[in-house]
C-alpha cells in the first residue's frame, strides 16, 4: 500500500520551511510544559510496558471512558490506546476497507481517509458540506451514496476545517442509514469538549454497536508532543483487530505518553486545562471574528467548534497566491490555504494557543497583504 502525502501536509511542510514570524494556523489549546507533570509521575516507574495491558493503561482506559462521557455504554475492552487520533482513524480504516469496497468521506474534512482509502484500493465517495447550509451534512445525498458495498462512513464532528457540529438528530440518521447496510461510522471527535454555543456533542461509540468514536489529548489539551489518542467502539473483535494491526505498525506501547495523559484527564489537572483552554478559545475567536467582520474580502459561518475555522475569499486571486505572498517579506506570516482541502477560495484560519497578541500579531500583518492587495483588484 502506497500512501501519497495529502496536500495539507505538503502545506504545513512547506510553511514551517520557511521559519515565519506569525502564524494564523494554531489548531490547538496551549500546550504545557513537562515539568507540569513531574511531581505527579513516580520515578520509579519501570518502563517496560511488557507486564502490563497491551490495550493501554486500565486506570487510562477508565479515564478515557469518564471524558468522553461513554462510560456508561462502553467498557475497558472497547478502548485501545493509540498514537494519537491520526492512528486510530488509520487502525480502523485499513482492517475494515479492502480494495473495491465503498468508503464514504464527508469534504471538507480531515484529508486522512481520503488518501488512504485511494492507497488501499477502494471506492472513495464524497459527501459534500454546503457553506449555503451553515456547512452541514446532506444527508439525502448521504442516502443516495450507501451502497451494499459501503463499509465505513468516516465523518469528522467537530468537522476539520469549517469548526461546524453535527447534532444527535443528524448523527441518528447517518447511523439509521448506515445499519441498514450494516456498514461502520467513524466519527473524529478530537476537538469534542471545545463546543462553543452547546452541550458536548453526544460521542457515535454511545450511540451505535459498529459506531468508532476517536480521539486524543493533542487538541483540546495540547498535549499533541504526547501522540496519546484512543478508539472506542463496542465491536470487541474490531478493538482487537486494530490491536493487531498496531502491533505490526507502531507497536505503541508509549509508556511515558500513558503516564502523562493518565494525569492530564485527571480531575485537578483536566478541569483547569480545558477552562484554560475554553477561555483562550474563546477570546481569540472573537478576535478573528471581529477581524473578518471587518474585511470585504472575507466572509465565514463563524466556527460553532474547536480551533479552526473555513473563510472564504471574496478576491480575484485564490487562497494559494494569497498564502505565498504572505509568507514572503515583509509579511513572513504563515496561513493554509484552503486549496490544501480541494477549496482554492476559503482559507482555512486557526485561534488555537493562548489569549495573547500572536494572534493579534498575525491579523496585523494579514490587513497589511489585504490592504496591498485589494489595490489591484
Amino acid at each position: 500500500m502506497y500512501v501519497q502525502a495529502h496536500e495539507l501536509f505538503k502545506r504545513f511542510l512547506a510553511g514551517f520551511e520557511k521559519q515565519p514570524e506569525a502564524s494564523i494556523v494554531h489548531s490547538l489549546a496551549e500546550s504545557p510544559k513537562l515539568s507540569d507533570f513531574i511531581d505527579a509521575l513516580d520515578p520509579n516507574m519501570s518502563l517496560d510496558w511488557s507486564a502490563r495491558d497491551f490495550q493501554g493503561l486500565p486506570e487510562l482506559r477508565q479515564k478515557i471512558l469518564h471524558r468522553t462521557n461513554t462510560a456508561g455504554v462502553c467498557q475497558l475492552e472497547n478502548v485501545l490506546v493509540t498514537a494519537g487520533t491520526a492512528e486510530a482513524n488509520f487502525l480502523c480504516l485499513s482492517q475494515l476497507v479492502q480494495p473495491h469496497d465503498e468508503l464514504i468521506v464527508d469534504v471538507p474534512g480531515w484529508p486522512q481517509p481520503l488518501v488512504l482509502g485511494e492507497a488501499i484500493g477502494a471506492k472513495v465517495k464524497t459527501l459534500t458540506r454546503d457553506e449555503n447550509r451553515s456547512w452541514q451534512i446532506d444527508l439525502n445525498q448521504l442516502s443516495d451514496l450507501i451502497s451494499n458495498r459501503t463499509k465505513l462512513i468516516f465523518i469528522c464532528n467537530p468537522n476539520n476545517p469549517t469548526g461546524q457540529i453535527l447534532q444527535k438528530n443528524e448523527l441518528e440518521e447517518i447511523i439509521r442509514l448506515a445499519d441498514k447496510v450494516g456498514a461502520y461510522v467513524l466519527c473524529d471527535e478530537v476537538y469534542a469538549g471545545l463546543e462553543w454555543n452547546t452541550d458536548e456533542l453526544p460521542r457515535v461509540a454511545n450511540m451505535y454497536e459498529r459506531g468508532i468514536s476517536t480521539g486524543s489529548v493533542s487538541k483540546v489539551l495540547g498535549l499533541q508532543g504526547l501522540r496519546l489518542g484512543w478508539l472506542i467502539c463496542r465491536d470487541k473483535q474490531l478493538v482487537f483487530d486494530a490491536m493487531v494491526l498496531r502491533e505490526d505498525t507502531s507497536e505503541i506501547m508509549n509508556v511515558m505518553g500513558e503516564a502523562i495523559a493518565n494525569v492530564a484527564l485527571d480531575d485537578p489537572y483536566y478541569d483547569r486545562a480545558i477552562r484554560k483552554a475554553r477561555q483562550a478559545g474563546l477570546h481569540n475567536l472573537a478576535l478573528l471574528d471581529e477581524f473578518i467582520k471587518n474585511r470585504a474580502e472575507l466572509e465565514w459561518q463563524k466556527p460553532a467548534a474547536g480551533l479552526i475555522g473555513f473563510c472564504r475569499l471574496h478576491m480575484n486571486i485564490d487562497s494559494s497566491h494569497l498564502a505565498e505572498q504572505l509568507i514572503k517579506s515583509p509579511y513572513r506570516t504563515f496561513v493554509m490555504p484552503g486549496s490544501a482541502y480541494g477549496y482554492p477560495q476559503y482559507l482555512r484560519l486557526g485561534f488555537g494557543g493562548k489569549a495573547d497578541n500572536a494572534l493579534e500579531d498575525g491579523l496585523r500583518r494579514l490587513q497589511s497583504c489585504l490592504d496591498k492587495l485589494s489595490k489591484y483588484q
